[in-house]
């Protein structure tokens, strides 16, 4: 379901060559989920190596992060760790989403209609065992950092940016925003030319940056305020949020109160939800203690080896894609030796 805080954020459109030399914190699982809901076959399945497991997940790895490395961005992957109990309920929300989509999917593919077994084939997106792993592996090969949170990952992500070590967090979810994100950076893993479902129509997705400070300043709120407009519209940890209560009477509310507790119009339903936890997950998450992110260098073979031999891609495109990154590397290494001849 996710957070609806679209309504009241200043966006601004940017592109990806602006965030050349700085460090990026991905919302792991985030951006896994994009590459697994995106990357599928013409049945609308998921890619799958001979063994039948999926490899959806690394192709989008290997090639949004030659382009992110190509162009100088220095991605760092922040994985979730253990959800905090509150979010069952919207855990099973989507379990749920899942197994519907998944019926609607077998009966669109025994329908002969493509168009929509792909569209529901989308919808079953899920992680599965040993794709975390896959994805730290060829991470460890990129020679890219990542970060295991304890909870949520797009706390520690946060954290990143406003202790200086990340320039942006980067997630398509709002709650990055609840957690504080100094730079919030949507569109960032899935940026490009997308078809549109079930249309023979492209759009093109362009990443946008959300300021943190400039979107309290424009709202006139504080953080704990905007907290409080989060758990009145429905976050992950009360996914329902409150009835009749959309985005710019949440603000209205709050601007007016205060706080949940001085809204005498949702006393009742107040009751039902632990809106203090809430606020103490978004107010002060667990996150990771990150001392240093260090980057290492490409490891080409290791790359090759693992995507062509283990999981059966095509060695001329691995080989292809790689040597393009090498090309761009060494291109840019050869330029900034320039500057101090």
């Amino acid at each position: 379901m996710g957070l609806d805080l679209k309504p009241l954020l200043v966006r601004d459109k940017t592109n990806l060559e602006s965030f050349t030399n700085k460090i990026i914190a991905i919302d792991a699982y985030n951006a896994i989920y994009q590459f697994l809901a995106i990357i599928r076959g013409p049945d609308g399945l998921n890619l799958t190596d001979s063994k039948g497991k999926v490899t959806s997940h690394l192709t989008g790895l290997l090639y949004r992060n030659i382009n992110f490395l190509s162009l100088g961005i220095k991605p760092v992957y922040v994985f979730d760790g253990k959800p905090p109990s509150l979010k069952s309920a919207e855990i099973e929300n989507r379990k749920e989403i899942k197994r519907e989509a998944t019926i609607r999917y077998e009966k669109a593919i025994s329908q002969g209609n493509m168009d929509d077994a792909r569209k529901f084939a989308q919808q079953t997106t899920s992680m599965r065992d040993g794709m975390v792993d896959d994805s730290k592996h060829l991470l460890s090969l990129f020679g890219i950092p990542y970060v295991q949170a304890p909870s949520e990952g797009e706390a520690t992500a946060a954290s990143l940016t406003n202790t200086g070590q990340a320039f942006a967090a980067a997630s398509q979810d709002y709650d990055s925003v609840l957690f504080g994100a100094k730079q919030l950076v949507r569109n960032f893993t899935n940026s490009g030319r997308r078809k549109l479902p079930s249309k023979n129509t492209y759009i093109e997705v362009i990443p946008e940056i959300i300021d943190y400070k400039k979107n309290l300043e424009s709202l006139k709120l504080t953080r704990e305020e905007l907290v409080d407009v989060g758990i009145l519209i429905g976050t992950d940890f009360n996914p329902n949020g409150f009835e009749r209560i959309g985005p710019k009477t949440a603000i209205k509310l709050i601007k007016e109160n205060g706080k949940l507790e001085n809204i005498s119009k949702i006393q009742e339903q107040l009751e039902r939800i632990d809106y203090n936890t809430i606020r103490k997950i978004f107010l002060e998450p667990e996150i990771a203690k990150v001392d240093k992110i260090e980057f290492d260098d490409v490891d080409y073979d290791g790359i090759a080896e693992y995507l062509s031999n283990e999981r059966n891609f095509s060695r001329e495109r691995v080989d292809a894609s790689l040597n393009r990154l090498r090309k761009n590397l060494e291109k840019k290494s050869h330029t900034l030796e320039q500057w101090f001849e």
